[in-house]
């Protein structure tokens, strides 16, 4: 049986050393300066920008992160903030100011799908890939427009600065390796060798 495709973006499913998701997020602070929606499951980065950036000092700000080669993922949105002037939204739109609670764990383990662009093999387990917008997020399911590039413009391979690493495949009866499967990969986030997070400023 096919895989089924949609996408959906990155689901927190476990820790490393198996045992389930903690539910733990850090709750994050979207500038209504940036112009660009925030789905659940859109990996995120710290704002460059100061113009962004939560005057209080308490939360971190937030974009949407590309996850293309040597693009840092530092999360995972899993929820918003309810928005009180429309609560039927769930997604974060544009240029909207609003909280994102993100899983920032180094060490979780997120389901993502394939983008159906290649049929990838048994070594793939190991192996780093990239990630790739085919859609935009949807406004009605609030879901990430993020898939794992099967090869539409990057396979994956060993290149150490993509954004993904895949742990393997998902191991249910509907999930089969191939074009289109679900995959359990952890954030290949850059860190500095004494296990210090690489620092970004803002101008």
């Amino acid at each position: 049986m096919a895989n089924t495709s949609g996408a959906f973006g990155l689901s927190p499913v476990r820790h490393l050393n198996g045992a389930p998701w903690s539910g733990n997020t850090v709750k994050c602070y979207i500038s209504a300066q940036y112009a660009t929606a925030l789905f659940v499951g859109d990996p995120i980065l710290l704002s460059p920008t100061l113009a962004e950036k939560d005057v209080t000092g308490v939360h971190p700000t937030i974009n949407k992160s590309a996850g293309t080669a040597g693009i840092i993922a530092r999360g995972v949105i899993v929820s918003f903030e309810p928005n009180r002037d429309d609560l039927t939204k769930t997604y974060n739109p544009a240029s909207t100011e609003g909280y994102a609670y993100v899983s920032m764990d180094e060490d979780v383990v997120y389901e993502i799908r394939g983008d159906g662009g290649g049929t990838l093999t048994k070594a793939v387990p190991g192996q780093n890939a990239v990630m790739i917008a085919t859609t935009a997020g949807s406004t009605v399911t609030g879901l990430s427009g993020m898939n794992l590039d099967e090869g539409t413009t990057t396979a994956p391979n060993t290149t150490q600065n993509f954004t993904l690493h895949v742990i393997g495949i998902k191991d249910t009866a509907d999930n089969a390796l191939g074009s289109d499967a679900v995959y359990d990969v952890v954030l290949n986030t850059p860190t500095l060798a004494a296990g210090k997070y690489l620092g970004i400023t803002a101008s």
